[in-house]
């Protein structure tokens, strides 16, 4: 197709040369960038665009920088290729049936790990400085029946599902390939549910949990935030790494893959092994139920305190770590640096530890982690794109990254952990 002001819905036949960060892959129509999903590197696919002509003039002229596709048609295969590990999400089902959540599923693992790498390094490239290469993506031994925790949805008409994928449409499906066998066999199930969304969780016990919250709870929830008592507390689960355990709520923050908390806290201890002052203070920021402080704990530290925003997780951590005498703080991680608590329970020639949410730290929390003056800062990190640019400010005040380990936690998605060392 030739037309430069092609519709929502038009087939273009495209080269598609790259990945891009988000797990969709980069084309070119006349000039004009196109995001395909659900194509490799190498191929030539036919795609249908899904954007509607956003910004057009009274000529009736695009002026959208890019366009969005989805993937119909494979006109010539890569021999990356392979058949969707999840049948209902192949390219061969029409893509508003195709359900999220394994984007690149279609593709060989070795070779998934391959372009995450380059989504890694590209981003090192763009927004970190440069001059900084990018790990290999080390494999966790799990790809399939890997999730422990999975959610879905229902909708008005009562249908449960994840969503389709980019799309906050219920599809039906008839197994969840990626989830637990006990989280599939649940998840079959599951019958007449109201409108909402429903956790399945798999603890280390092995016993499914199910955590509803219906749409009318929402609401109310909304309200009673507004004038009222809280609904009450959640049920709560053990969780394992190595001999420690650590209690948390069943719909609380834990990792999905079974083996990486084991692996992120092995990685945390293997950059800082030698870089922790028994003698100093340290900190856990943004640190849930206590997983890295306990890796501090493990390496010497005896002066440790973490910083979570959630009360209940704070007061999880703070029982998973009474024997280890940490202090537990409940406050946004922004907030508590700005505070002289700080710099007292973070002093100079301590270790920090970040592990923020998708977002990445941010400039300010970078600064005042940086003015604390730590001897070494492990980050974890489960956005490319967001470490890189807080490698940047790290780098702008003087500290630089030693050492990277990238972790493919969430195989058949284009997500990716990444654990990096700080020094001066």
């Amino acid at each position: 197709m030739t037309d430069s002001h092609a519709s929502e819905g038009a087939l273009l036949d495209l080269d598609v040369t790259a990945i891009a960060h988000g797990g969709v892959f980069i084309a070119r129509h006349e000039g004009r960038v196109v995001f395909v999903s659900d194509a490799i590197p190498g191929e030539r696919v036919r795609a249908r665009l899904t954007d509607p002509p956003a910004g057009a003039g009274t000529d009736g002229a695009d002026a959208r920088s890019f366009w969005r596709a989805e993937t119909v048609e494979v006109l010539d295969a890569s021999p990356h290729r392979r058949p969707h590990v999840w049948p209902e999400a192949d390219v061969s089902r029409a893509p508003e049936q195709r359900p999220g959540g394994a984007d690149l599923g279609h593709i060989d693992i070795d070779h998934q790990r391959v372009l995450k790498r380059r989504v890694l390094q590209e981003a090192l490239d763009r927004f970190a400085g440069g001059g900084i290469d990018a790990p290999e993506v080390e494999g966790t031994g799990t790809d399939e029946n890997w999730r422990t925790r999975v959610t879905l949805h229902v909708d008005g008409q009562g249908r449960i599902g994840p969503f389709a994928a980019r799309s906050h449409r219920v599809v039906p499906v008839a197994e969840h390939v990626l989830a637990r066998p006990a989280i599939d066999a649940a998840a079959r199930e599951l019958r007449g549910l109201p409108e909402g969304r429903i956790e399945l969780v798999e603890p280390a016990d092995g016993e499914v949990r199910r955590v509803l919250r219906t749409e009318a709870e929402r609401v109310a929830h909304g309200a009673r935030r507004r004038r009222g008592p809280r609904r009450p507390a959640p049920e709560t689960i053990v969780e394992r790494v190595g001999e420690r355990s650590f209690t948390l709520d069943a719909d609380g923050f834990w990792q999905i893959h079974p083996a990486a908390a084991g692996l992120l806290d092995g990685a945390v201890a293997e950059l800082l092994d030698g870089r922790v002052d028994p003698d100093a203070a340290h900190l856990d920021l943004y640190g849930g139920v206590g997983l890295f402080s306990a890796t501090l704990a493990r390496l010497g530290a005896r002066r440790i305190t973490t910083v979570e925003s959630s009360p209940r997780a704070t007061r999880h951590a703070a029982a998973n770590l009474r024997d280890l005498g940490v202090q537990a703080v409940t406050a946004r991680v922004d907030r508590f640096l700005r505070t002289d608590d700080a710099a007292t329970w973070g002093a100079a020639g301590g270790a920090v530890i970040l592990d923020p949410p998708r977002s990445g730290a941010g400039r300010a929390v970078v600064e005042d982690v940086a003015a604390l003056d730590p001897a070494a800062i492990a980050y974890v990190a489960c956005d490319p794109v967001a470490l890189a640019r807080d490698l940047a400010t790290f780098r702008g005040l003087g500290f630089e990254p030693r050492a990277l380990r990238a972790f493919d936690l969430f195989p058949h998605s284009h997500h990716l952990e990444t654990v990096a060392l700080l020094t001066r």
